[in-house]
């Protein structure tokens, strides 16, 4: 019903940047937020960054001030600008699409792989 593809993952040096994409298809509801999440091999997963339906954005201490997240809900997409990337970012990043109210969602992409080196 409702499916997450990212793009835009690959392999920079250490104060490169990337841009992920994630699109939403067969979303017809709103009230939902999206958001990045990354897990590194042997860790938990991480919240990256947020976007709420009002368009309230939230980021993890550690990215803050280098990465961007924005959200175009006319297109149903969300996109993370990486700035100023160091090699702790490398892990995968995964797209998510959460709705807390009835019928609720909590959806995952597959993941977009980013390798930093250094």
């Amino acid at each position: 019903q409702v499916e997450l593809v990212e793009s835009g993952g690959g392999l920079v040096q250490a104060g490169g940047s990337l841009r992920l994409s994630c699109a939403a298809s067969e979303l017809t509801l709103s009230n939902y937020a999206m958001g990045w999440y990354r897990q590194a091999p042997g860790k938990e997963r991480e919240m990256v960054a947020t976007v709420t339906s009002g368009g309230t954005l939230d980021y993890a201490a550690s990215v803050e001030g280098r990465f961007t997240a924005s959200r175009d809900n006319r297109k149903d997409t969300l996109t993370l600008q990486m700035n100023n990337l160091r090699p702790e970012d490398t892990a995968v990043y995964y797209c998510n699409l959460r709705r807390k109210v009835t019928p609720t969602y909590n959806y995952w992409g597959q993941g977009t792989q980013v390798t930093v080196s250094s």
